[in-house]
């Protein structure tokens, strides 16, 4: 084999390994855990990047007097393009996805999957009938994948910092299905 051919050769390797790379995670339902994958007979209608915050507070823990831990209190992000362009926004509570042209939709949380460590997990949830006309109307389901942060602070949460909040940064991306 010359040079030439080689060369050649090891760059459609290169070229073919970029594309895996850089290829949306959206696509690659075969990699994620059972409980968050979207049912059969749906296509993407939408993808977008969350980047935003989640606000904990350090609470009493239910059903266990004296004991407190940081709980979930809201979302709060952008919601882009892959091209950085803003698309949208998502908040809560209720957990609310809003499109740039007003529509928007809610939904019922159906399952978790771990994710990476420091990481918020996985989720897969089933999306409410959408308000207003756009990109929201046809979303069955939407899809948290590739999570980064977003976990509960590490620092103490006790009766003596009872009602403190604390924001954590996160990022997302956000996958919006609908049926084919």
């Amino acid at each position: 084999m010359n040079a030439k051919t080689l060369l050649g050769s090891f760059g459609v390797s290169l070229a073919a390994t970029c594309l895996l790379v850089t290829a949306p995670a959206a696509y690659a339902q075969m990699a994620l855990p059972d409980a968050v994958k979207v049912p059969d007979g749906h296509k993407i209608a939408m993808e977008a990047v969350g980047v935003g915050e989640i606000t904990y507070e350090c609470r009493d823990k239910p059903n266990a007097a004296g004991q407190t831990e940081w709980t979930f209190v809201g979302p709060k992000a952008v919601l882009n393009d892959r091209s950085g362009k803003q698309v949208g926004t998502y908040f809560g509570p209720p957990a609310t996805w809003q499109a740039a042209d007003g529509s928007k939709i809610t939904g019922t949380q159906l399952a978790v999957a771990p994710a990476g460590t420091g990481d918020i997990p996985y989720q897969l949830v089933k999306a409410n009938p959408a308000e207003g006309k756009g990109a929201m109307s046809n979303v069955s389901y939407i899809q948290r994948v590739a999570t980064k942060g977003g976990i509960a602070p590490k620092m103490e949460c006790s009766m003596a910092t009872k009602g403190k909040q604390e924001i954590v940064k996160y990022q997302a991306d956000y996958i919006f299905w609908a049926a084919k």
